[in-house]
């Protein structure tokens, strides 16, 4: 059984979404357009899964496959679409200090003309942010 974990907002959670972004940018940076820090530890304050979720929107999703060994350099599990037709989906694991698998981190990546999946990631993102009072809850 997975247990889900639901922690208060950490502000370190910010810090840690540069520091995936900065490893991200460098492994795509000849077809990456724009990355994002999405999800519940995008939004202030919010309660949240210690997730960190990560959208990037690439100039040709089909390029995405090439990187599959360089996101395994940086701990990151590629998945294929995982689900989402022409997404490419990776995921991060870490072993806590009790020896306790984790999740780290998501990084979604679609293809800039793929509005849609895009679009609604980060208006759900900004709509939360802008509505703290549904926001709250959310969780």
């Amino acid at each position: 059984m997975k247990i889900i974990e639901i922690a208060d907002y950490d502000y370190n959670w910010n810090n840690l979404y540069t520091e995936e972004e900065k490893k991200i940018k460098n492994i795509l940076k000849s077809i990456l357009i724009n990355i994002y820090h999405i999800g519940s530890t995008s939004i202030e304050n919010l309660k949240a899964k210690p997730i960190i979720d990560i959208l990037a929107a690439v100039d040709d999703i089909n390029k995405v496959d090439s990187y599959n060994d360089d996101f395994s350099d940086i701990g990151y599990k590629a998945m294929g679409e995982n689900g989402i037709s022409k997404r490419r989906f990776f995921i991060k694991d870490y072993t806590d200090k009790n020896g306790i698998e984790k999740r780290f981190s998501h990084i979604h990546i679609f293809d800039i003309n793929n509005k849609f999946d895009i679009e609604r990631h980060l208006a759900f993102r900004d709509f939360l942010r802008a509505n703290k009072d549904i926001a709250e809850e959310y969780v």
